[in-house]
C-alpha cells in the first residue's frame, strides 16, 4: 500500500514539480534544461500584458473574496434561524451550488446574463445610452455565485460549535440585537469569516473555466495562461504558473491555519 501511494502522488504532483523546476531553465524552450537562471520570471513580470492580466485578476479575486465573505455569512446566519423541511430545502442547494462542475455554471451564467441584457440594454439605450456587456463585473458576480456557498458552509460550522451561553450573557446584560452581534457573534466568527475570505480569493483568482465564459474583452491570468500555451509552452509560462502556484498554496495554508487555531479555541473554551 506505501508502494502504490507513493505511486499515486508521484503521478499528481511529478507534472507540477516539473513546471516549478523547468520554471528556473535559462533556455528558450520549456523542457529543454540549459542551466539555472532567474531570467524569466524577470521578463515574465515586466510583460505589460501579464502584468494587466495579473492586476484584473487581483481586482476579481479581493472583489469576489469581499462580497463571498459578506453574503456568505449573512447566509449562514439567516439558515441558522431556519428549521424543517425550509432548512433541508436551502442546505441543498447550497450543496448543490458547490457540486455542480464549473462548466455548467459557465454556461448558466452565460445564457442568465446575455437574456438579462437582451432585456434591459434596449431600455437604457433609449433612456440614457447606455449598454451593459460582459466584463468585469459579470465575471465577479459568477465567481460570488460560487464562493458564497463555501463561506457559507465554515461560517456555519463555527456557529454549530459556538457557545450559545456568551450570546444568553450579553442579551441578559441587555445588550441590543446589533450589539450582541457586534461585540460577541462576530469576533467569534472572524476566524471562519477570514478562512473563507481567503479561499475564496484563492478559487476566483485561479479560476478559468467560469471567467471563460463571462469575462468577454478582459483578459485575467489564467485566461492569459491558456492562450499562450497554445502557442507552446515557454519557460516564461512556467514562471507565471509557479508564482500562481506558490500564491495559492500559501493563502490555502493560512486558511487552514486560522481554522485549526479557531477550533483549539473553541474546544480550550468548552
Amino acid at each position: 500500500m506505501r508502494i502504490y501511494a507513493t505511486l499515486v502522488y508521484l503521478f499528481l504532483y511529478f507534472p507540477i514539480a516539473l513546471i516549478v523546476g523547468f520554471s528556473f531553465n535559462a533556455g528558450k524552450y520549456a523542457m529543454d534544461w540549459q542551466g539555472f537562471s532567474l531570467a524569466w520570471y524577470s521578463k515574465a513580470f515586466s510583460n505589460p500584458l501579464i502584468l494587466q492580466a495579473l492586476i484584473t485578476s487581483l481586482i476579481i479575486a479581493g472583489m469576489t473574496a469581499l462580497l463571498s465573505a459578506i453574503i456568505g455569512t449573512m447566509t449562514a446566519l439567516g439558515l441558522e434561524r431556519v428549521t424543517g423541511r425550509t432548512r433541508t430545502i436551502f442546505d441543498a442547494l447550497i450543496y448543490i451550488s458547490i457540486m455542480v462542475p464549473g462548466i455548467v455554471i459557465g454556461i448558466s451564467t452565460l445564457i442568465a446574463f446575455v437574456t438579462l441584457f437582451n432585456m434591459v440594454n434596449p431600455l437604457l439605450l433609449s433612456l440614457w445610452n447606455i449598454k451593459i456587456e460582459m466584463g468585469i463585473w459579470t465575471v465577479i458576480a459568477a465567481h460570488v455565485l460560487f464562493n458564497l456557498a463555501v463561506v457559507c458552509l465554515l461560517v456555519r460550522a463555527r456557529l454549530t460549535g459556538m457557545d450559545r451561553s456568551l450570546v444568553e450573557a450579553s442579551e441578559d446584560l441587555y445588550a441590543t440585537p446589533m450589539g450582541t452581534f457586534r461585540q460577541v457573534v462576530l469576533p467569534l466568527l472572524m476566524p471562519s469569516i477570514l478562512a473563507g475570505f481567503l479561499l475564496s480569493f484563492t478559487f476566483s483568482f485561479e479560476d478559468f473555466i467560469i471567467t471563460f465564459f463571462v469575462a468577454g474583452p478582459n483578459v485575467t491570468l489564467p485566461i492569459y495562461v491558456f492562450s499562450s500555451i497554445r502557442r507552446g509552452v515557454t519557460p516564461e509560462i512556467n514562471a507565471v504558473g509557479t508564482v500562481v502556484l506558490l500564491s495559492s498554496l500559501l493563502l490555502l495554508v493560512i486558511a487552514q491555519v486560522i481554522l485549526q487555531r479557531s477550533e483549539k479555541i473553541a474546544v480550550a473554551k468548552s
